[in-house]
């Protein structure tokens, strides 16, 4: 082990002062700031220098919701009267920009279609900041028909339809009154551990697949029996992975310092500090973390099998395609995120680590048989291609000329 340390201390050091790592490590940060502040800082300075003049003909009373409805959504509308004559607003709008008219007559309010004036150029914020108009509108239309406190409740109360397994409720229908839901009240609170340990999974795989370069650039430069000279090929083996294991980490924290001050920013509704840091957390960062020994296990073994990674064949592509397997299973898994293809790619190792994580983000109740049989698998799993790696790694390591073809490799595995 101590020989491991040595390379995977090695590994670390050779990567972090890598300009390529590093340019990568400092652009995301800055791709994310990019992305959080630049819509905030454009629509900034559309409300600044560019607000919107709303006339409003108003017959109905409704100017008072309008402007609380603009107060509120921070719309910039400068909101005043418009004149009597139709013909003279008209010509204004032609003569001016940012400028809109809107006649709410009583003819038009019963008939239900208010036209919206609007000046040329207008920009494309207001087509959708008018629709916030049509809740006040529906509701002036409402009271207009005289309807009871209860009758107006009943109307602008929608309709939910909640599917409700019997399974769930036991077979009693007044259970199902109570909801027995499966799917978090608040998607948010499941979401945000959950994508947070998606980001350590995604960080240490990308790292990860550099083993796969690593071990093939070794031996294209005949380096490895230099290095086998003083210590075992499992030892190499353990050491890139625990290496790289590290650096994926350091990322992820690089990542994090940055991503979260934003978030807690940007959403600044949603307590994502009190949502992240919970106990569930260590369960999917365990997920991460297996899912992360799983996959190197694999990049090392058939890293060392490739002479040139330029030129590898197909059957050493597709395994660096295999941490993308889950993506197959995200529309059955949001639809459904208990159905038979979810629970399905929760039992296969190489899609487990990532159905786990998107499954656990959306249910608000986990189910836990499924979650302890399927990490016994993983982990399972994970001893097993670590010691079909390791057979790999040591003979395709000292491999040159060529790549090894799948019959060899099956070869090795049966020695």
């Amino acid at each position: 082990m101590r020989n491991s340390m040595k390379v995977a201390k090695w590994e670390y050091k050779r990567n972090i002062t890598n300009k390529s790592f590093l340019i990568s490590l400092a652009l995301t940060p800055l791709l994310f700031i990019l992305f959080a502040t630049l819509p905030t800082l454009l629509a900034g300075m559309d409300s600044e220098d560019d607000p919107v003049t709303v006339y409003i003909e108003d017959e109905v009373g409704v100017t008072s919701q309008i402007e609380q409805l603009n107060q509120r959504n921070e719309m910039n509308w400068n909101i005043e009267g418009a004149p009597s004559d139709e013909e003279a607003m008209m010509e204004r709008l032609e003569g001016t920009e940012n400028t809109a008219y809107i006649p709410v007559t009583e003819s038009a309010l019963q008939e239900g279609d208010i036209p919206v004036y609007t000046s040329k150029g207008m920009s494309d914020g207001f087509s959708q900041e008018i629709r916030m108009l049509q809740q006040p509108l529906q509701s002036m239309k409402l009271q207009q028909l005289d309807l009871t406190e209860q009758e107006m409740d009943v109307i602008t109360n929608g309709v939910t339809l909640n599917s409700v397994s019997v399974e769930d409720t036991g077979g009693a229908p007044e259970q199902q009154s109570e909801g027995n839901q499966q799917v978090a009240e608040d998607p948010m609170e499941g979401v945000v551990p959950g994508a947070f340990a998606g980001i350590i999974l995604f960080s240490i795989l990308m790292t990860g697949m550099m083993i796969f370069q690593s071990a093939s650039q070794e031996k294209k430069e005949k380096v490895a029996e230099i290095v086998l000279s003083s210590l075992t090929p499992g030892e190499l083996m353990q050491g890139k992975i625990i290496g790289y294991f590290g650096l994926g980490l350091t990322q992820v924290f690089v990542w994090a310092a940055v991503a979260l001050p934003i978030a807690v920013w940007r959403l600044d509704d949603i307590p994502v500090i009190e949502y992240l840091f919970v106990p569930e957390l260590l369960l999917l960062i365990l997920i991460a973390v297996a899912g992360y020994l799983l996959f190197a296990a694999m990049f090392v073994g058939f890293g060392a099998t490739v002479e040139d990674v330029n030129s590898s064949s197909n059957f050493q592509g597709l395994v660096l395609m295999l941490p993308f397997l889950p993506f197959i299973f995200i529309g059955p898994i949001l639809a459904d995120p208990n159905g038979i293809a979810a629970v399905v790619g929760s039992y296969i190792p190489v899609t487990a680590p990532g159905v786990l994580l998107i499954r656990l983000s959306l249910l608000e109740t986990w189910p836990w048989t499924e979650i302890v049989v399927s990490l016994g698998i993983l982990l399972v799993s994970v001893w097993l291609f670590m010691k079909l790696a390791g057979k790999i790694f040591k003979v395709g390591i000292l491999m040159y000329g060529k790549n090894a073809t799948p019959a060899e490799i099956w070869k090795w595995l049966r020695a």
